[in-house]
């Protein structure tokens, strides 16, 4: 069985084949965007949600969902490179960055979860499964993640860079599964987000990860009031930016318009995009 369920693209733009053959590794080819999305709907449908539910729902969620929508409107963005060729996958999937303390060092370190078909999954549903993954993680009864964990914290400084190689082509550029070897499947999936704004960063523009061979990385600014000019007059809404990594070896900006827009429309007209309100289960009393 292989790492991942992959179909090969066919028929490439003339300038695809020149932007593959241009950069090499995913060292190279970053392109950096920003948007401005507004938040006022979006916080309503947020606390809507949380009322009727009882539940603690995210922008973090909102924005996993948003982005598998994204994908599924764009599946050219949901894509890996293979030996200079791109291969469309079948699933979307979406990891987010968790952040855990080590408890041997006491330090904060950056681990993660992937929540898989997230765009075949209602809000809630991605949810639970956001809640069940996490908790795991930071339990640290992942298996398969802890096993990782271990295996990289014993290898020698030096051999860093090449054991990364190594699995990256292994795993993606043969796509072998390896989780005989303690390597989980697929696990940073078709793209990642992260909520830079949750620790108080208005912006942040995230590195592409070589040896994931994911081509798009979302970071979430902080929500903040800002001025903002509607039909010629200033008024005051409430924003966020969000910051967007990609592999310009796979996408461009005709890829990026397209997304900006999908993105734009599931939180600026949530209670259309996501999930009913009215159908959603009633909190217990």
């Amino acid at each position: 069985m292989p790492n991942l369920q992959l179909v090969p693209k066919r028929d490439l733009s003339s300038f695809r084949r020149i932007a593959i053959g241009t950069w090499r590794t995913t060292h190279d080819p970053s392109v950096y965007g920003s948007l401005s999305l507004r938040m006022d709907e979006a916080l309503r449908y947020l606390e809507a949600f949380r009322a009727k539910t009882g539940r603690r729902l995210t922008l973090t969620h909102m924005m996993a969902r948003a982005v598998a929508g994204v994908l599924a409107e764009m599946p050219d963005a949901n894509a890996v490179l293979r030996f200079n060729r791109i291969y469309l996958r079948k699933e979307v999937a979406v990891f987010f960055q968790v952040a855990m303390k080590d408890d041997q060092t006491g330090e904060i370190d950056l681990s993660g979860t992937t929540v898989r078909e997230a765009d075949k999954k209602s809000l809630l549903q991605l949810l639970d499964d956001f809640e069940r993954t996490v908790d795991k993680v930071r339990k640290k009864q992942d298996k398969e993640l802890e096993g990782t964990r271990s295996t990289f914290k014993a290898i020698p400084f030096f051999l860093l860079n090449t054991v990364l190689d190594a699995l990256a082509f292994l795993a993606y550029d043969l796509n072998l599964d390896l989780r005989w070897a303690g390597v989980p499947k697929d696990p940073f999936g078709s793209v990642m987000v992260t909520n830079v704004g949750s620790l108080g960063l208005e912006a942040a523009y995230v590195p592409l990860v070589p040896y994931s061979h994911v081509p798009l990385l979302i970071a979430m600014g902080a929500v903040q009031q800002e001025a903002v000019v509607v039909d010629g007059a200033v008024s005051v809404a409430t924003v966020m930016r969000v910051y967007a990594t990609f592999d310009h070896r796979i996408l461009d900006g005709s890829h990026a318009a397209i997304m900006s827009r999908t993105l734009k429309a599931w939180f600026e007209r949530p209670f259309k995009h996501f999930d009913r309100i009215e159908d959603l289960p009633e909190a217990p009393r």
